[in-house]
């Protein structure tokens, strides 16, 4: 008679189990996700497609060592040290041209993805901040539904000083008028991370 498997084991190569109840709200939400990214990029501009690509391309190691032996061969040969290759830039001014023009080009491009980087960062920002505000809203309210119960029933503790605090609802315009305050007090910018 074979022993059956414990189902609390699993291979090395499968992914972790979710506990019971809570794999379908992460694969929807996974889902979710997965399904914004796409069509998120699928909505890009072909200017914005094009920036990523170039920038995607140019902080890659086969950029770098296109570079290196590009420029290593330019300037090899430059010097003289390559027989029967003539000199063509001996005072290196067309390849620093073509590097300053290219790393102009290069920023320009690592700026527009990072402004869509950056976009995508702030909608995300937004979104946490809407589910924190939504979850603050919720504990308030069951940290009301609780000390009512425990009132109803006559139970004391001793945080019920802290309890009429967490009770009540907090503004959000009132907390980051709080940080500003003290940014401001502290002599710090507003804007500083």
């Amino acid at each position: 008679m074979t022993a059956s498997p414990d189902p609390r084991r699993r291979s090395p190569t499968s992914p972790p189990a979710y506990p019971p109840g809570l794999g379908s709200v992460l694969e929807r939400n996974i889902q979710a996700l997965t399904d914004r990214r796409r069509r998120e990029e699928s909505e890009a501009s072909l200017q914005d497609r094009v920036a990523e690509a170039i920038t995607r391309f140019t902080g890659s190691m086969l950029f770098v060592y296109l570079h290196l032996a590009l420029f290593g061969f330019w300037i090899v040969a430059n010097l003289g040290w390559i027989p029967d290759v003539p000199q063509w830039d001996p005072t290196f001014v067309v390849l620093a041209m073509w590097a300053s023009v290219e790393a102009i080009f290069l920023s320009t491009f690592v700026l527009i993805s990072q402004n869509r980087m950056q976009a995508a960062a702030d909608k995300r920002a937004d979104l946490d901040l809407q589910i924190g505000l939504l979850a603050e809203h919720e504990v308030t309210r069951i940290a009301a539904l609780v000390a009512a119960i425990a009132a109803r029933l006559d139970v004391r503790t001793e945080v019920d000083g802290e309890m009429a605090e967490i009770r009540r609802d907090v503004s959000p315009e009132a907390v980051l008028d709080g940080i500003e305050a003290a940014e401001e007090a502290s002599g710090a910018p507003a804007n500083a991370p």
